[in-house]
């Protein structure tokens, strides 16, 4: 089968080289200057994707895993094209979270204060004048910039924000800050119905443990699948089935929220693939990516066999993650060896996924390297039947892992084993 896989930064580029591996043909586009490089010598590129539309037909599949292709996959869809990914509508309820705060609204979820501000000026005077705890985010999925105030008068969001207009940052958001448990809730829809079960996640976006340092994609989460549609899925994604039907949505759909004893306040919708929640699935998934795949893309039924237990998925880090741009010559990673102990990359291949790096074969030997990139290299997965085993797992190949300059998070999981897993039960969230 062909598969023609548009990325936009590699957020699920490790699903191409899984198709890949199941025997389909596979093409892959990257859009994003800084990773065009990533997974060169694992996989065929284009770099264009819209030129290779002739050659996967409409028998083939199109894959998208990022927004900002929304319009293109509805067309595509309208022209008989098979596309699995999202929607237009899809992605304006992620990249403008002040609409996707309405949507969830509309559809009898509770939602939390959310203003969008173009000009930077316009949101320190809103918080100069209204005062209170605010969370600064972009109407992006980019976290670098995204801030959780803690001062009650505002003064440290404000001052992010003076940094932010003198550096030219525009649309900002700002979402009142709420305590909670933060958990999230994905699952696959077809256009009309759900596809597998939920997956619920526990993400860990600060940069260091113990929620220290600037906020990333993610630092590494906790997942598991729940077949039960219980009262976290019917409290919140169930709700947003009408709209899902509505806009033709064909792809994986997360709600992150804050739970309380009684209730669930969603916080954002994310319309796509996930990462690295994307490799975890591919852990636990017992069927072909290439079969449920196709599923979505043709609105049908499918029974998606799957592990059960837990998943941790860890990122794997060199500077200048998690922020953009490149370093001064001196300092950049580009080049760095990635070395793997006891020869664990041949061993268990199926629990390390790539995205900032290459790979060279020389002789029977493979090599693999830092690519120009964001300063994600891979990430490591480990499953087990309970999250301490699954912590274990990945921890023991986290550290077979050498390549100069790395970094981790070495608490994955730790305040779901700690506390958070007995609150969650007995309020019946889980």
């Amino acid at each position: 089968m062909k598969i023609l896989f548009v990325s936009g930064e590699l957020i699920a580029g490790d699903v191409a080289y899984r198709l890949k591996k199941e025997g389909c043909e596979v093409k892959l586009f990257i859009e994003h200057p800084n990773l065009q490089h990533g997974l060169d010598g694992f996989i065929e590129k284009t770099s264009d994707w819209r030129k290779e539309l002739s050659w996967v037909g409409k028998e083939g599949l199109i894959v998208f895993d990022d927004v900002g292709y929304g319009k293109e996959q509805d067309e595509l869809r309208k022209a008989g094209y098979r596309v699995v990914g999202g929607s237009e509508s899809g992605d304006k309820l992620e990249l403008n979270r002040e609409y996707g705060q309405w949507v969830l609204a509309q559809h009898g979820m509770n939602i939390i204060p959310t203003f969008n501000f173009h000009d930077v000026s316009d949101a320190i005077k809103f918080v100069s004048d209204r005062g209170g705890v605010w969370v600064v985010k972009q109407n992006s999925h980019q976290s670098a910039l995204n801030y959780v105030g803690a001062l009650e008068d505002g003064r440290d969001v404000i001052n992010v924000l003076e940094i932010y207009r003198r550096n030219g940052i525009k649309n900002i958001t700002l979402q009142e800050k709420i305590y909670g448990i933060e958990m999230s809730i994905n699952r696959y829809f077809n256009g009309r119905e759900w596809v597998g079960p939920s997956e619920i996640t526990i993400e860990h976006k600060s940069l260091f443990n113990d929620n220290l340092g600037p906020k990333t994609g993610e630092m590494g989460n906790l997942m598991w699948y729940d077949d039960s549609e219980g009262k976290f899925f019917k409290e919140t994604l169930d709700k947003l089935k009408p709209f899902l039907q509505e806009t033709n949505f064909r792809g994986d759909i997360d709600i992150n929220c804050f739970i309380k004893e009684d209730k669930v306040f969603p916080i954002e919708a994310t319309s796509r693939f996930g990462c690295p929640i994307t490799h975890s699935q591919s852990v636990m998934h017992i069927s072909p990516w290439r079969e449920f795949l196709e599923a979505v893309a043709d609105g049908k039924d499918f029974t998606l066999e799957h592990k059960n237990g837990y998943c941790i998925a860890l990122t794997i880090a060199v500077p200048p993650y998690p922020y953009e741009g490149s370093l001064d010559k001196a300092y950049s990673p580009e080049g760095l060896e990635i070395f793997f102990k006891d020869d664990c990359i041949e061993k268990e291949r199926e629990h390390f996924h790539f995205e900032g790096a290459i790979k060279r074969i020389e002789g029977e030997k493979k090599r693999y390297f830092v690519c120009r990139s964001l300063g994600c290299v891979l990430y490591v997965t480990g499953y087990g039947k309970s999250v301490e085993e699954a912590r274990e797992a990945v921890y023991a190949r986290a550290k077979k892992v050498i390549i100069p300059k790395v970094f981790y998070r070495t608490d994955i999981g730790m305040p779901f084993i700690n506390s958070d897993q007995e609150v969650l039960k007995k309020w019946g969230w889980i």
